[in-house]
């Protein structure tokens, strides 16, 4: 996963000059041009939210899926999906800004990061528009730059505002249709549960923690009640929701105590678990011995 940390050091080196991360206790908000585009983005997850006016060529990959860019499009990506984007050529402009979802907690309308089908996992991440709607979207862009440059005391107020105002703009404008679809609602909804579970693996840092661990938490992120989806992932599978997600952390939980250096104690957390005791329990009961004796068998 690319923290903000690694995007200004790539987004550094670049420009060719260093920007500083101002990360606060609300969060975390830039917007820049995007002149300074580099020629292929690293196919990853991000730890921040991010909006972009693409004027320009290219490819967006976006999960397992990818679509050509070859007029103007404005991009919602999410921590939750990873995506790549290779430009066509060198002639690129726009402008993006970045959030963190700290930025957006601050104030009462948060849930429009979870609600706004821009920003859901299976929802259209790109939206191609025309004149008229790239100078409005411009324009929000400008003053976005105009006033974190300011020195108004309530500015990132005011940038809170102009992000619910580009959202409310890109929901005027149709989406593309040109992504995959499915034969019924239940093989849907179970392939987007599947599509969500893996993108969260593998982990690679012990610093990661997991975020989506239970029926629950996967509903509320494909905006569909939990009864519905383990209906689904039932019909489709044969196996309950809570048994998919049990034995996709078991898995990885495994390649972690065979792969890793990591303790106990740091698997534990980069899984969701608050306590180790929480995590050894879980992993007998699935895995037959505790995480210790596992290690030892494969060292053995």
């Amino acid at each position: 996963m690319e923290t903000l940390h690694d995007f200004y050091h790539r987004f550094a080196l670049t420009k060719n000059n260093p920007e500083s991360v101002n990360l606060t206790s609300f969060g975390h908000f830039n917007v820049f041009k995007r002149d300074a585009c580099s020629f292929l983005t690293p196919y990853s997850r991000r730890d921040y939210y991010k909006i972009s006016l693409i004027l320009g060529v290219g490819e967006l990959h976006y999960a397992n899926r990818w679509i050509k860019v070859d007029r103007p499009a404005l991009l919602f990506s999410n921590p939750m999906v990873p995506y790549a984007w290779e430009t066509a050529s060198s002639d690129q402009d726009g402008w993006f800004c970045l959030f963190t979802e700290s930025f957006i907690s601050q104030e009462s309308r948060q849930g429009f990061l979870h609600e706004s089908p821009l920003f859901k996992v299976d929802g259209n991440p790109i939206l191609f528009l025309n004149d008229e709607q790239v100078y409005e979207i411009s324009t929000i862009f400008k003053k976005m730059n105009a006033e974190i440059a300011s020195e108004y005391a309530h500015k990132y107020d005011m940038l809170r505002s102009y992000l619910h105002l580009i959202v409310h703009e890109a929901l005027k404008v149709n989406p593309p249709t040109k992504f995959e679809k499915h034969g019924n609602a239940s093989s849907r909804i179970s392939h987007l549960f599947f599509e969500l579970l893996e993108r969260q693996f593998p982990i690679d840092s012990p610093q990661y923690h997991l975020k989506l661990k239970t029926a629950n938490d996967f509903a509320y992120g494909l905006s569909v009640h939990v009864n519905h989806l383990n209906r689904a992932v039932k019909e489709a599978t044969g196996k309950t929701t809570s048994e998919h997600i049990s034995r996709r952390i078991t898995d990885e939980a495994k390649a972690l105590l065979q792969f890793t250096n990591w303790n106990i104690s740091e698997v534990a957390y980069s899984l969701g678990f608050e306590y180790p005791a929480y995590f050894t329990n879980f992993f007998k009961k699935n895995a037959g011995l505790s995480p210790k004796n596992f290690r030892e068998a494969c060292t053995a």
